[in-house]
């Protein structure tokens, strides 16, 4: 068991964390393809986007282009050509996706005990929308953009765990990280020694599989919350 009384910050993913991607991810496709993709499964597109995405990324681009090369990506897979006007909606529907349900509730509580800390591959005004979904206002915040690459590079973490210790005073050792994301959070996190909790919310079918043992798991935020407080 992870002794919380150790920890000062949570940092957290964002995108699967505390936003519901998939959906997000999901209802963008299926807006900016419409027909063209109306017998794809869920299932489908979403392990398609997972390999398109990570690939989109390197080198190092904003996360509205990302979104749109993953778009153009995908559909040039499916024998369809996409318009630099499908590619900007995809791009751009980030301010969309939807918060999960106990979001909001779980990180006001966590945020009487601790610092939250936020490391997430967007940039940051597509960032501060989500946020503004989320309602809460985060103690610091480390974007992609800011860092200049997308986890599971792990100078996203360092870069956090810099600004934290500067910022906030806390050091790395008194961070907990928080995610959902065993590709892009809990494989490189646990590779630099950080303690993990796992948010199991889905199967990740938006993200690359990956091997990982976090320190703890729940199914959602709530749950954390609950035995964080022992409420």
């Amino acid at each position: 068991m992870v002794d919380y009384q150790a920890y000062e910050a949570l940092t957290f993913d964002c995108y699967g964390t505390l936003i519901d991607w998939e959906s997000g991810i999901l209802a963008g496709i299926r807006a900016a393809l419409g027909s063209d993709v109306e017998a794809a499964t869920d299932s489908e597109l979403l392990s398609e986007f997972s390999t398109h995405e990570h690939n989109a990324e390197v080198p190092y681009k904003g996360y509205r282009q990302v979104l749109g090369l993953t778009l153009r990506m995908l559909a040039e897979a499916r024998g369809i050509t996409t318009t630099p006007e499908q590619e900007e909606q995809f791009g751009g529907s980030v301010v969309d996706w939807p918060a999960f349900p106990d979001s909001n509730d779980a990180l006001v509580e966590l945020q009487k005990r601790f610092k939250l800390v936020v490391i997430t591959n967007c940039d940051d005004d597509l960032f501060a929308a989500s946020a503004e979904r989320l309602g809460i206002k985060f103690d610091e915040v480390v974007t992609a953009q800011q860092v200049g690459s997308y986890k599971p590079n792990i100078q996203n973490f360092h870069f956090a765990h810099e600004k934290v210790e500067r910022n906030l005073n806390i050091p790395k050792d008194k961070i907990l990280h928080v995610a959902q994301s065993l590709f892009h959070d809990h494989a490189p996190a646990k590779s630099i020694g950080m303690t993990t909790i796992h948010i199991s919310r889905r199967g990740n079918g938006a993200a690359p599989a990956a091997s990982a043992s976090p320190d703890q798991v729940f199914p959602d935020m709530k749950s954390f919350t609950s035995a964080v407080t022992g409420s």
